[in-house]
Order: structure tokens, then sequence, then C-alpha cells
């Protein structure tokens, strides 16, 4: 089972291609920019709690047959929070200082 890999920062909507290396995900693939998961998410994933790791990118060539970007295309259906932004603050607040290993 592939990655969604989502066309989006569910913070701020910026675009998130497959070859984007700010993108972040969490272990649910909640998808975020580099810039929202450091400065405004601090590291906390708004709608689970986890920390966030940087995206893999999925290969644009074909190396193997049926494993690339065109033969498992990634998701077209941008996703968007579901929390406020002022929620968001909030939850990584209270969050922000333990580290994801323990969360």
């Amino acid at each position: 089972m592939a990655l969604q890999l989502r066309p989006n920062c569910e913070y701020c909507d910026k675009d998130l291609p497959p070859n984007a290396t700010e993108a972040r995900i969490c272990s649910y693939e909640c998808t975020f920019c580099a810039d929202c998961a450091d400065n405004k998410l601090h590291n906390v994933c708004p709608n689970c709690g986890g920390g966030f790791a940087s995206r893999p990118i999925r290969p644009a060539q074909e190396w193997r047959p049926g494993v690339c970007v065109v033969k498992q295309a990634p998701s077209d259906k941008r996703v968007h929070l579901k929390y406020s932004v002022e929620d968001c603050a909030a939850h990584s607040a209270r969050l922000k200082d333990i580290p994801p290993q323990e969360r």
C-alpha cells in the first residue's frame, strides 16, 4: 500500500507536489509544509498529536515494473484542517515540549 501523497498543506493550503522535499507527514499521513510543521505547529500534528517526518519522494522513473509516480498516482484530494487556527495553537502549545515518542 503506497502513501497517498496528499497535494497540499492542511494548514496553509500550499501546494506540495509528489517531489516536494518540504512536505511533512505524521503517522496518519496528515500532511503539512515544513514551515507550518516547524513554526506554527511546533512538530505537533493538530489532528493526532504525533510528530512529523519528511515525506518520502515517490520515484518519477519506473525503476521497477509498476513502481513510480505515474503508475501509482498521488492523491488529488485536497485536505484541510477541521480545527480552528486558535485550537491548533492551543493544542501545539500543550504538547510541544513533550517529545513525540512520549506523547
